[in-house]
């Protein structure tokens, strides 16, 4: 079996030297050409961006932090100190290939990429809160009104970054970081992002966060122009600009990013 490993391009928390050291003591091979799965190493941003651009079977490793303010890892199938057992269970076939579905963003009707986890338009350092309208068509339809730093829309693998801060604030003053609630794998989340205000047009609904069927398609659309940045679907860290006239719409995609999950036979790999 062939391997290639996936870091984080700026800030990798392991050496690939390091990585190819552990593949050869599992039996695996080391390979950039054609590899059969890919080991991803970092924490929840690293995974976000393979998990999009990636179509090999993806194994999520995280890597332990004395750091308070370390990488979390919510979604680390095994940790870089268990990679070698990690592979050696995948090496003899006790694992499970399963999919997870992707959205597809477009602006003004051009496709921008596609979402593993999460994207989200937000306030850039220029800006006061932005003022957005949420249209929602589908499989259910629906408009609000809201100002606030802006809004995430999200797959289950979505469910432990901004959709899950409402969660960890629940308490008033105290934190709760490891607190999150799971979005359906047959839903599409939306969280605002703090916001002051939100409205649902025709109601005395004012929300803060909800999921919506699948099948959904979710248009994002400033009412005042602001330095507006879209997130998530780019390699650069500065995002997408958007722009008053700009319309970013959100909808399922055909592709899937393939995970692997330890421990079940190969026999159940999809």
């Amino acid at each position: 079996m062939r391997a290639t490993v996936l870091l984080d391009r700026e800030r990798p928390k392991v050496s690939v030297g390091e990585v190819k050291d552990v593949l050869r003591r599992a039996g695996l091979k080391f390979s950039t050409e054609i590899p059969d799965i890919g080991v991803v190493i970092g924490g929840d941003g690293v995974f976000s961006y393979y998990g999009r651009m990636q179509n090999i079977p993806l194994l999520f490793v995280g890597v332990r932090s004395a750091q308070a303010t370390g990488s979390k890892a919510f979604l680390a199938e095994a940790y870089f100190d268990e990679l070698e057992n990690a592979l050696t269970g995948i090496r003899d076939g006790r694992y499970t290939v399963v999919r997870h579905k992707r959205l597809e963003v477009r602006k003004n009707g051009r496709k921008l990429g596609e979402v593993f986890s999460d994207v989200y338009l937000q306030r850039g350092v220029e800006s006061n809160g932005l003022r957005y309208r949420v249209e929602v068509s589908g499989g259910q339809s629906f408009g609000e009104s809201a100002i606030g730093d802006g809004v995430a829309i999200c797959t289950r693998a979505g469910s432990t970054g901004y959709y899950s801060y409402p969660d960890k604030i629940r308490r008033g003053d105290w934190l709760e970081s490891g607190r999150y609630t799971i979005i359906g794998d047959d839903e599409i989340g939306v969280c605002h992002i703090v916001p002051t205000f939100t409205s649902r047009d025709g109601s005395s609904l004012q929300p803060l966060r909800y999921t919506i069927p699948w099948e959904s398609k979710v248009k994002v659309k400033l009412v005042r122009e602001a330095d507006a940045r879209l997130y998530g679907v780019t390699e650069d860290r500065r995002g997408v600009r958007v722009g008053v006239k700009d319309v970013v719409m959100v909808m399922p995609s055909r592709g899937t990013t393939r995970l692997i999950e330890l421990g079940a036979h190969r026999e159940g790999k999809s």
